[in-house]
């Protein structure tokens, strides 16, 4: 996995470090929103991670990453995801991890949780559309970067 950073962290005296997992969806523009929000209103980091599965464009193609029938071009999604979150949050850092081309929870989530952990992560905050089950669905990326006890989890509820 090849990670990428993107933009200069900002240091505070706190030193409170948000992260946010980022795909473009919209529970996680609106994890992402809280996020600066909180950031905003304490001065302290955000960090963007988005887990990009390697040469998987009709994954890509359903996120909005890449236009329809274009192929796999990871400079091409990494600059759309980045001004994705510039555009929500343009004091934050973005990183991105790359995984195997085949998705599950598990390759999500273990790059987010690597980059919260490098990073000394305060919270990370986790979009969802369905906050009460998010917690107990097995196969939730949620479910799995919560069982990391180092950090706290804030759940945001998507508009």
């Amino acid at each position: 996995m090849r990670t990428a950073h993107i933009n200069t962290r900002r240091h505070h005296p706190t030193g409170i470090t948000f992260v946010v997992p980022f795909d473009g969806a919209q529970r996680t523009v609106t994890a992402l929103n809280r996020a600066r929000e909180f950031a905003d209103a304490l001065g302290e980091d955000i960090i963007v991670v988005s887990v990009i599965p390697q040469h998987n464009a009709a994954y890509a193609r359903e996120r909005g990453w890449l236009p329809a029938g274009e192929p796999f071009d990871m400079k091409t999604i990494v600059t759309t995801l980045r001004d994705q979150v510039t555009d929500i949050a343009p004091d934050a850092t973005f990183e991105y991890e790359r995984c195997s081309r085949s998705v599950t929870g598990n390759r999500i989530a273990k790059p987010v949780r690597k980059v919260a952990k490098r990073n000394d992560a305060d919270m990370v905050f986790v979009g969802s559309d369905d906050a009460g089950r998010l917690t107990t669905t097995a196969s939730s990326v949620g479910n799995r970067i919560a069982t990391d006890g180092s950090y706290d989890v804030v759940l945001v509820r998507s508009d």
